[in-house]
């Protein structure tokens, strides 16, 4: 039974240091060849027409919610010096089919849909964002398998290896801000639509839509950049500080570059 144990003990710790190689070899090929190639792709894209800044305008669509003509109710109207003047606000018949057996409302235009423009970019951009976070916890796990245990006294090149974890962590949460930060716009803007729809005759509604949609393409191009400049501060850093990381207690002289 012991012997038993012995053995799938020494498989696990097998397995263990096997996965351990598997991982330094995929974070050293990222960071000397993933990196940069993504670095200059990203650069690429943020240089395409679409992307220009000069461009923002044309990311407005127009808003296919129409604008029913004024009514006014001879019931609802108060009458000064011979004018009329609205008066309380009713709901009128036929302004919305309602739906049997629901509390939705079915609108003549049929589907309001995505801004398209935007929703293209979208889709090009979150496969990047999902990327990054998951090459940079590659790498991230390299690091920190490379720590060495504790002991009192030259501990210079841990610390080098703690700064950049900390840089692999933030640049992490910096991206998963990313993917927040796409979700909290259709939100908002579904919001607004549905304000449009229920108040079509309020232009203010439909002219924070065309805000919003533009807020959001720069928004999207400065993540973008932040993706772009990632990769190629994580590439030089590690790169310039690699016989440190990989082994931190060979030297106590010279600084962190």
């Amino acid at each position: 039974m012991e012997q038993d144990m012995h053995i799938k003990d020494k498989v696990l710790r097998g397995e263990i240091s096997e996965f351990k190689k598997d991982i330094a070899k995929k974070a050293e090929l990222l960071v000397n060849d993933f990196f940069p190639r993504k670095c200059i792709e990203l650069n690429t894209f943020l240089h395409e027409d679409c992307m220009q800044t000069e461009h923002v305008t044309n990311m407005t669509v127009k808003l296919e919610i129409p604008v029913p003509a004024p009514l006014l109710l001879q019931d609802d109207a108060e009458t000064v010096n011979d004018v009329a003047v609205p008066g309380k606000k009713r709901k009128l018949d036929g302004a919305g089919d309602s739906i049997p057996g629901t509390k939705i409302l079915s609108f003549s235009s049929g589907l309001v849909p995505c801004n398209k423009k935007i929703l293209k970019i979208i889709d090009r951009v979150k496969p990047e964002i999902r990327l990054m976070m998951e090459k940079v916890n590659t790498v991230r796990m390299w690091v920190t398998h490379l720590i060495p245990k504790i002991e009192d006294g030259n501990n210079f090149g841990v610390s080098i290896q703690e700064e950049t974890l900390g840089e692999l962590r933030q640049v992490e949460g910096e991206a998963a801000s990313f993917l927040d930060q796409i979700s909290r716009y259709f939100l908002t803007r579904g919001k607004i639509v549905s304000k449009v729809a229920k108040y079509p005759h309020v232009e203010d509604y439909r002219r924070f839509i065309e805000e919003i949609d533009e807020k959001e393409f720069l928004s999207l191009r400065l993540i973008l950049c932040e993706l772009r400049n990632h990769y190629s501060i994580l590439h030089d850093l590690i790169l310039k500080n690699i016989e440190k990381i990989k082994k931190p207690r060979n030297t106590n002289i010279d600084g962190m570059y």
